[in-house]
Formats: C-alpha cells, structure tokens, sequence
C-alpha cells in the first residue's frame, strides 16, 4: 500500500513539474502554474477514486459471477461506471487549462 502511494505521489509531482515549465505572456505565471496544479490535482484524485472504485467492484463482481454466471451481464456495466470517474476528471482538468 505505500509504495503504490509512493508512487502516486511521485507521478503527481512530476505531473506538476512538466505542467509548470510551459508559461504564456498572456496569463500571469502564478495564475498559469495554479491552472496547472488545479488540473493535475483533479485528474490524480479522479483517477485514484476510479482505481479504489474499480477495485471493489471488480472484485465483487468477480465474487457473484463465480456464484451465479448469469449475473455478468448485471455487474459488468457497475465496473465501466466506475472507470468513468476518470474520464470526468480528465474532462474537468482539460475544462481548467483551456478556460
């Protein structure tokens, strides 16, 4: 568990750092560097929520369709639900950076 937020924490960082080495004319630096901590801090936490969120509903998931297979077709669309999580938190993040 800590290396995988170990891990976390380093791929935040280093998002950080390649956001904050582009910089226009037309927006201040401080406000252009918040911009881009504001997105990588929405896209990490969306994609941590959907890989904790994917990871408990995959597994039981998994558990009912060993039990009963005819429940595939009822507990796979949960698991994509989840994975959507992340996409929104790449649509927020593109939403702050163009805007």
């Amino acid at each position: 568990m800590k290396k995988k937020l170990l891990a976390g924490v380093m791929t935040f960082a280093s998002s950080i750092a390649a956001f904050a080495q582009t910089q226009t004319a037309a927006v201040p630096a401080s406000a252009q560097t918040a911009k881009y901590i504001g997105a990588a801090i929405a896209v990490s936490t969306a994609v941590l929520a959907g890989g904790f969120a994917v990871a408990k509903i995959g597994a039981a998931a998994m558990g009912a369709m060993a039990e009963k297979p005819e429940l595939s077709g009822k507990a796979l669309p949960y698991v994509g639900l989840a994975e959507g999580i992340c996409l929104w938190g790449f649509l927020v993040a593109l939403l702050i950076i163009l805007l």
